[in-house]
């Protein structure tokens, strides 16, 4: 199925904050990028935070049935195996992706609005990690979850960085292991 305009504005959006940055995501550049008249970006998305806004909703659109498959798994190892492959996943196809929500997490140091979106985008991955955490008996589930989760975002940034000398398999299965018994 032909992909909507609106759509093709946040694939374009999202290509330009992998390539350039916040600097770089501007309406008209949107426009320009998406292949799309002039002001149709507008037309969408009003404001500069309702275009972060947009792009924050679909990337958890894309990704979060890719990330419910990955972590709804019965035994660690193949809790630790989806995780390598949803790892790939966003480091592999969906690279620009995880390079634009890097830059998302950039600005949002200095931008309270989108901090408080990309901590929704957050939270429902966090939701499925901490409920296989459970699910496998951690002590400390919550601890599990948070360990987890900031091993997944370092181990974004050195890839994204050009840093991919790091193992990630082997990372994220310690990970998971010493957060169960």
């Amino acid at each position: 199925m032909a992909k909507t305009n609106r759509e093709r504005a946040l694939d374009a959006a999202i290509a330009l904050l992998a390539t350039g940055g916040v600097r770089a995501l501007t309406h008209r550049q949107v426009d320009l990028r998406a292949g799309l008249p002039d002001g149709s970006t507008s037309n969408y998305f009003r404001t500069r935070s309702a275009l972060f806004q947009g792009v924050t909703e679909y990337m958890v659109t894309v990704e979060l049935p890719v990330v419910a498959d990955s972590t709804r798994q019965p035994s660690p190892r193949e809790f630790i195996d989806g995780l390598v492959d949803l790892y790939g996943f966003l480091t592999g196809p969906n690279r620009q992706m995880t390079a634009a929500r890097l830059a998302l997490f950039v600005e949002a140091g200095h931008d309270d609005e989108l901090r408080a979106l990309l901590a929704g985008g957050r939270r429902q991955f966090i939701v499925r990690l901490r409920s296989q955490f459970v699910a496998l008996g951690a002590p400390d589930p919550d601890r599990a979850t948070q360990l987890l989760a900031v091993c997944f975002e370092g181990l974004f940034l050195h890839e994204i960085a050009g840093h991919a000398n790091v193992d990630a398999a082997s990372v994220l299965d310690a990970a998971v292991r010493a957060s169960l018994p």
